[in-house]
């Protein structure tokens, strides 16, 4: 009924209005109306958000949101902005908007008329989205949390043809009757997972599945087709975005793939796709891959849930910022301990695997990328059990993680570097497709004797170049191409690690628990959850602060430098030297300080000594650890 929600259940009918009242100004109308409304207090949260609520509980072309990463951006795609319609026996001309839709709206008896002086071609973005890879299971459940928006079946919605069923779309193949809870899981939940066992497995004489193309296997929620129209150029490749825009499922939009003749009703969708595999991959069915036509696009800062969407720009971001770093000294000590439990007693390994957990990149100096804290963990148990329990308890602390067990059989097997497609004409996406500030682990102590493949050292000198310079370079099958990012890698060995970082540290447990599991559980299960949202909001929030260092301190560590070398020369190199540097600069920030001190530096100095002083222990230990 008309209401206060008419612009989130019937936004098509508001664009019509300012459509029909601005004349050639409508478009910036549009955008302001949205806007503004979604600037009021809280009115984002009644959205319906796809990463919530799946599009078959959604009524089409309603006002939908989607949190996502940007996987692949297709070619600029051509439609009518602006068609005129005409009634052939009365001569009745009727203008409409193209704009936010996929099908013309055509009355009965009236055509297209295609050579309307009145028509005008636009052109549109395409990006095809899918939710963020390894997002916490903590994060999702909080944004889902504070959303507001109610969401049933529609049952007003009666499209022109008969809608396939999810199970028929991602088969692609003669109809096998199946119902929610068939396999443990709700109906909601396979939309993604199934596709890709489909993909895997396709039945004989079927046409192959559907393959969502997620980064990281296993992962749930839809991708969509998201139709930009205003700043395309802003969003690239791996960006994480907020979409806030039309939903569009009209089973119709899954024509091209079954009869091009019945995609006649389609805004210029489809002209220029070469092969048939490129109209598949581009033009899946609607009810797997549905489409959000962006009326409002955002880029996300970041995906903590616990902080206010802007940090910078806002006053209820600036406020929330100067509130909580007066008390990051206390969380710092607070996280310092429940890392210390987590390493098993060993406060060395807490300080430092803290100080890498709020690394970021914030520049780049020629091809080196400034603030990266590469970290490799050794001294943990074979067989991986210590390693993954310790990834449980650092995914409870991150928004966004990735746990990679380093076998042989996953270096030769695994895709780690996305590669251009060119009969599809799309990226697939790899393991090392991910977004920025994502923690990854990499679990060393499971590899064993074996013999890599040619993939498997390509996989690995990848990973290797991630570590050093924060780049994966995409193979475009006739030249790579670089992509810069901000991952933090954590590799957990049991010896030295094969792979680089920029920082070694030995795990030396003071404690040795009979049941690690039960150890490692307990500690989670002993934090209070308004604990745990301090920990996450600090990790995150740190990696804003600014740092500088003043022209006084710096004469300071120069002096020291030069006498530390005079001491003894072989002590320290430049590259001790930059990671005291980093060292100091994270302790810095760690304690909500945007400047290095006198304390500061000195208590690096002393981390790094004492944490050189472990690795020549246990050089004389096991004369290989080195």
């Amino acid at each position: 009924m008309p209401g206060v929600d008419d612009w989130i259940s019937t936004p098509l009918s508001l664009v019509q209005g300012l459509f029909a009242q601005n004349g050639p100004g409508w478009e910036k109308k549009v955008t302001e109306y949205f806007h503004e409304r979604l600037r009021e207090n809280k009115a984002a949260t009644l959205v319906p958000s796809l990463n919530d609520v799946p599009p078959h509980y959604l009524k089409p072309d309603s006002l939908v949101r989607f949190r996502c990463m940007v996987q692949d951006t297709f070619d600029p795609e051509y439609y009518m902005g602006v068609y005129e319609t005409v009634d052939p026996r009365s001569g009745c001309r009727t203008l409409h908007f193209g704009k936010y839709k996929d099908l013309t709206d055509c009355a009965p008896q009236h055509e297209v008329d295609l050579n309307s002086s009145r028509s005008v071609t636009w052109e549109r973005q395409t990006l095809y989205c899918v939710p963020v890879p390894g997002e916490a299971a903590w994060a999702k459940e909080a944004y889902s949390g504070s959303s507001q928006a109610r969401a049933c079946a529609s049952t007003s919605y009666t499209p022109n043809r008969q809608k396939r069923s999810y199970e028929e779309e991602e088969e692609m193949g003669p109809r096998k009757e199946r119902h929610a809870g068939d396999d443990g899981r709700p109906e909601a939940d396979r939309s993604g997972t199934d596709a890709h066992s489909a993909q895997q497995n396709p039945a004989a004489n079927c046409a192959p599945a559907i393959d969502l193309n997620f980064p990281l296997p296993g992962e749930k929620g839809p991708a969509c087709l998201v139709k930009v129209y205003e700043d395309s150029d802003a969003f690239k490749v791996n960006d994480v975005i907020e979409v806030y825009g039309v939903l569009s499922v009209d089973p119709a939009l899954s024509a091209v793939n079954e009869d091009r003749d019945a995609a006649s009703a389609l805004l210029d969708l489809y002209e220029g796709m070469d092969t048939a595999e490129e109209q598949r991959v581009h033009s899946p069915p609607a009810s797997l891959v549905p489409r959000i036509h962006a009326i409002v696009t955002q880029k996300l800062q970041h995906i903590n849930p616990l902080m206010p969407a802007d940090l910078r720009d806002t006053e209820e971001g600036k406020r929330f910022f100067c509130s909580f770093l007066s008390e990051a000294a206390s969380v710092r000590a607070e996280l310092l301990g429940f890392l210390t439990q987590a390493l098993l007693g060993d406060g060395l390994a807490a300080e430092y695997v803290l100080l890498h957990l709020i690394s970021s990149v914030y520049a780049r100096c020629d091809v080196l990328p400034l603030g990266k804290f590469a970290l490799n963990l050794s001294g943990c148990p074979r067989n991986g059990s210590f390693s993954r329990l310790l990834y449980g308890i650092l995914q409870q602390l991150v928004p966004a993680s990735h746990y990679l067990p380093m076998t042989i059989d996953n270096m030769n097997g695994l895709r780690f570097v996305p590669h251009k497609d060119y009969s599809a004409n799309r990226l697939v996406s790899g393991l090392l497709q991910l977004s920025s500030q994502t923690c990854l682990m990499v679990d060393e102590t499971l590899l064993e004797q074996g013999q890599l493949d040619t993939k498997g050292v390509l996989n690995v000198t990848a990973l290797g170049n991630l570590i050093t310079w924060q780049k994966v370079d995409y193979d475009f099958s006739y030249h790579r191409m670089e992509f810069p990012c901000n991952i933090n890698v954590l590799v957990a060995s049991e010896g030295r690690s094969l792979l680089p970082s920029d920082c070694h540290i030995h795990l030396r447990p003071q404690t040795a628990p009979d049941n690690m599991e039960q150890h490692l559980g307990a500690l989670l299960a002993a934090s209070l959850p308004t604990l745990l949202n301090k920990f996450r909001i600090y990790l995150s929030l740190l990696r804003f602060l600014d740092y500088n260092i003043s022209e006084e301190v710096t004469k300071a560590v120069e002096e020291d430098f030069v006498e530390m070398r005079k001491s003894d020369p072989q002590s320290i190199s430049a590259d001790d030297l930059h990671r005291l540097l980093v060292v100091a600069r994270l302790l810095s920030l760690s304690a909500g300080q945007t400047s290095l001190s006198r304390e500061r530096w000195l208590r690096a100095k002393e981390l790094e000594m004492q944490r050189k002083s472990r690795l020549q222990d246990q050089k004389y230990v096991n004369g290989n650890e080195l």
